[in-house]
């Protein structure tokens, strides 16, 4: 749930008092009131986007839940952990991926089975870097992943890829997506298929990850990454790379 405090409202309107409360439960009707209907429900609005990420922050609204406006401001405190998200890879891209994740909110975990790749002095933005076979420890961790989590495989060696989206499919993530050329995901698909997914599994991975916006650098494909993640969530539809013909880098 989370729980949006009125901190301050504009000195004119005696019904937006500080301290009033609503309870956001996400699926139930809010509790309480802030003092205005359409202000509550633009902030239960809002507080659902920010509970989704295990978020807490700050957020400026007109008296009546107006955008852009600094007449009033909400305290949304998200209680809920923060939703994770597991790289397999420490490759070039693994680092922009953490530094974009971190920033919408993610517990980020960084895990490649070679220990010289894998380390914290690259990567020190990760919550945990592990080193291990991404199978094994999806078999530990992926009991536990949920709708809001999100797995991520960077790696383009088949000895790794393909058992981490073996065991990717198996878990209740959100997210599946695999980096890759075009051919590089044709030939994946056909060793995921002779691994024994089915047509169905191989759908759920995003592959080649992320959406269309013409990425080149690791900073722009992390960016591209997070944002197909975001409308996936949202339900919003948007060009994703998967679902597109040509070149991944036109000039």
């Amino acid at each position: 749930m989370a729980l949006a405090t009125l901190i301050e409202g504009p000195a004119d309107t005696p019904n937006l008092l500080p301290g009033a409360k609503l309870l956001i439960r996400p699926g139930l009707p809010a509790m309480g009131s802030l003092g205005d209907a359409e202000l509550d429900r633009v902030v239960a609005r809002d507080s659902e986007g920010e509970l989704a990420s295990g978020l807490t922050s700050t957020r400026h609204y007109g008296a009546h839940g107006e955008a852009r406006e600094e007449a009033v401001r909400i305290f949304v405190e998200s209680f809920a952990p923060p939703p994770r998200m597991v790289i397999f890879g420490a490759v070039d891209f693994t680092a922009a991926l953490v530094r974009a994740a971190k920033l919408l909110g993610y517990r980020v975990t960084v895990c490649d089975a070679r220990p010289v790749f894998a380390t914290t002095q690259r990567f020190p933005l990760a919550d945990d870097v592990v080193n291990d076979w991404p199978d094994r420890h999806l078999s530990v961790v992926g009991p536990s992943l949920g709708a809001s989590d999100v797995i991520c495989v960077l790696t383009h060696d088949p000895k790794f890829d393909v058992p981490a989206i073996v065991s990717a499919v198996a878990t209740n993530a959100g997210y599946i997506g695999a980096m890759g050329s075009r051919k590089t995901t044709d030939k994946r698909n056909v060793r995921l298929r002779e691994a024994g997914l089915t047509d169905e599994q191989v759908e759920r991975v995003m592959g080649p990850i992320g959406i269309d916006i013409g990425a080149r650098t690791p900073e722009e494909t992390a960016i591209s990454i997070v944002a197909e993640i975001i409308a996936l969530r949202t339900g919003r539809p948007v060009a994703s790379l998967r679902d597109t013909d040509g070149a991944l880098h036109r000039r």
